[in-house]
């Protein structure tokens, strides 16, 4: 579900996103999914569905990906 957020609180929102989004780390990150992806394709592999988990370095739900594999992202280091 959406988050509920007045017209002011999403523009502020959505210039943070993008702020963190083109940071170094994440344009590296991003770029290096984006090979990854390509890679797996090529090879055949079915990543439907699927994001590239950068601590695992493997393919995983996104489900799984996002929540820390069940610990939730505040554990996270």
């Amino acid at each position: 579900m959406r988050q509920r957020l007045t017209p002011t609180a999403a523009r502020m929102k959505a210039i943070r996103d993008k702020r963190y989004a083109m940071t170094e780390e994440r344009k590296a990150k991003k770029a290096e999914n984006q090979r990854k992806r390509r890679a797996a394709k090529k090879n055949g592999q079915n990543i439907k569905g699927k994001d590239y988990d950068h601590k695992d370095k493997k393919f995983e739900s996104i489900k799984a990906n996002r929540g820390n594999d069940g610990k939730g992202t505040k554990k996270e280091g």
